[in-house]
């Protein structure tokens, strides 16, 4: 029975390097180890290119290789006879083996000296099975296919975003044993995603933001392909990140500027783009303090359940929408006049972000719809609202095709509720929600 590529990807990991073997023209044999090896798809895989060396100037001499590779569980050894394709040097799987190799390149020693030239792409023509004594398999810790199916039950009782939301870290720990984990969402803009819910962090870091192409999370979003990471490494490390970024930041950004959650020492990281209708929506990312936590089996069980929840949030977007009937007005409760001292609501225009009492709340879109609500229950004694005319105020300045008014509001909720705030978001329906203020507010607009 021909061996398949896929069911050797434990020999891919690095655990036990890999090497390949060789010939120059001359008939000169080579041998050298392998920095990485990366599963492409059932016939092809990726060697990285990090030098001019030997393998490569024979490789391009003559385009077949013999590889060597080891189960680092069963000690089983197999032999791939590869035929190079060609070299990518920019893309999704670049930038996947490129954040891989930090991580082996840290782990080693070596950050200083491997660096990723390229991918080279080889054909597998075949693969042989090296007779020799083996060891059975360890049974694995859990039946991710079973742990699938009880993540995808979890998200079909989801009621709205926020709902979901909970449901998938809740799974994400209950089922598949992780302990640390974000969700993002892409912004307004295209080009930045915002925290909206986390998992096994001192501080939630809701209403955090990191720009595409920083960090595992960025690339992840940018290139829209799975990012994994089984080692530490500084580089996409994101307390040496955020560290690094706010020593240059100015005196406003320090002061809006919400830390991401992270580990200190994430030693296995895995970012997952979550998209739906080919549309990038957010990202999942989950992360771990061991080191290889997160393997070939876990990055494909990630990348299903971020489908189901990219299309859950699309319809769960879609049912915030929708008509709404008719309600009665209530009337204002205004705040007990107890003699107190005033709420102070700062907003400064230049990017809608606002303060409490000086302490800062929150910023962009989340900032302006708050802005709107206060001063609509402060001006004209509202409390309220829904989520059909937020979406059309001209005041908000939401894009036309933007679809993350919803979650927008669950960020605020979560930072109003973080802060213990005199003001909180409380739901009365689908799509509707009420403003309860215990406390006079003062405004201030700079």
């Amino acid at each position: 029975m021909r061996i398949k590529l896929e069911s050797i990807r434990n020999c891919l990991e690095g655990a036990v390097p890999g090497t390949i073997s060789t010939c120059a023209p001359d008939g000169t044999p080579n041998i050298a180890y392998l920095s990485q090896i990366q599963y492409v798809d059932g016939e092809h895989v990726a060697l990285s290119y990090q030098f001019f060396n030997t393998t490569r100037r024979n490789i391009l001499a003559s385009p077949y290789a013999r590889l060597a590779a080891i189960d680092p569980h069963t000690a089983a050894h197999y032999r791939l006879s590869l035929q190079y394709l060609r070299t990518e040097q920019s893309g999704p799987l670049f930038e996947s083996m490129k954040a891989k190799l930090a991580g082996i390149a840290s782990h080693t020693g070596m950050g200083d000296v491997f660096r990723l030239l390229g991918s080279d792409i080889y054909r597998v023509l075949d693969i042989e099975q090296v007779p020799g004594q083996t060891v059975p398999l360890p049974r694995p810790e859990r039946n991710l296919l079973a742990a699938l199916r009880a993540f995808s039950e979890d998200l079909c009782g989801a009621a709205d975003l926020d709902d979901l939301f909970a449901r998938v870290l809740t799974s994400l720990e209950r089922n598949l044993g992780i302990e640390n984990a974000m969700l993002l969402m892409v912004d307004e803009t295209g080009r930045r995603l915002y925290t909206i819910a986390s998992l096994g962090y001192s501080d939630s870091g809701v209403g955090s933001e990191i720009a595409f192409g920083e960090g595992v999370i960025g690339v992840a979003a940018r290139e829209r392909t799975p990012i994994r990471i089984s080692h530490f490494t500084s580089e996409y490390n994101y307390s040496c990140a955020i560290r690094d970024n706010l020593a240059l930041e100015g005196c406003l950004e320090l002061e809006t500027k919400i830390p991401l959650p992270g580990l200190a020492a994430s030693c296995s990281q895995l970012a997952v783009p979550i998209k739906a209708c080919d549309r990038l929506i957010g990202v999942l990312y989950v992360e771990s303090q061991q080191d290889m936590r997160f393997g070939y089996d876990d990055e494909d069980a990630l990348v299903t359940l971020a489908g189901q929840l990219g299309a859950g949030i699309r319809l769960l977007q879609q049912a915030a929408e929708a008509p709404i009937e008719a309600t009665t007005q209530v009337a204002p409760t205004r705040p007990p006049d107890n003699g107190g001292k005033p709420l102070a609501v700062r907003h400064y225009a230049e990017n809608d972000s606002v303060f409490l009492d000086g302490n800062y709340l929150i910023k962009g879109v989340a900032g302006a719809i708050f802005w709107t609500l206060i001063r609509d229950f402060v001006e004209l004694g509202r409390i309220d609202f829904n989520n059909r005319e937020l979406r059309l105020d001209r005041r908000i300045r939401l894009p036309d095709l933007s679809d993350n008014l919803e979650a927008r509001l669950i960020l605020l909720e979560r930072r109003l509720a973080e802060h213990a705030a005199p003001v909180r978001i409380e739901k009365t329906g689908r799509g509707r929600f009420r403003l309860k203020v215990t406390r006079a507010i003062e405004l201030f607009d700079a």
